[in-house]
């Protein structure tokens, strides 16, 4: 008979174990981060944390399109849209007074 180093390892396969699910408190934590990204994105570096933002928020609503989606994922999604589109035009203002564009 073989060793075996776990003692149920036939009825708990190590895979099922490694398998990660989005529910609960990982979903509410990536829709704060990205909420976080977007509140700050709109004072320094709203070029990267806008789409941080909306990546968080996105990855925080889940993949179901059916239900109520969490608050703050909701409001990270849009507050990054709109810190990015911000800094696009930001952007585009000042290379436009240079002779850039």
């Amino acid at each position: 008979m073989m060793a075996s180093f776990g003692q149920g390892s036939r009825r708990h396969p190590r895979s099922r174990g490694r398998t990660w699910s989005r529910t609960g408190p990982d979903r509410a934590t990536l829709g704060i981060v990205g909420l976080v990204c977007a509140i700050a994105g709109f004072f320094t570096l709203g070029i990267v944390l806008g789409p941080a933002a909306v990546v968080c928020g996105w990855l925080a609503m889940g993949r179901g399109r059916s239900g109520p989606h969490p608050v703050p994922a909701v409001v990270a999604l849009v507050l990054g849209a709109i810190d990015t589109l911000l800094a696009v035009v930001r952007l585009a203002g000042a290379g436009a007074g240079h002779g850039l564009l």
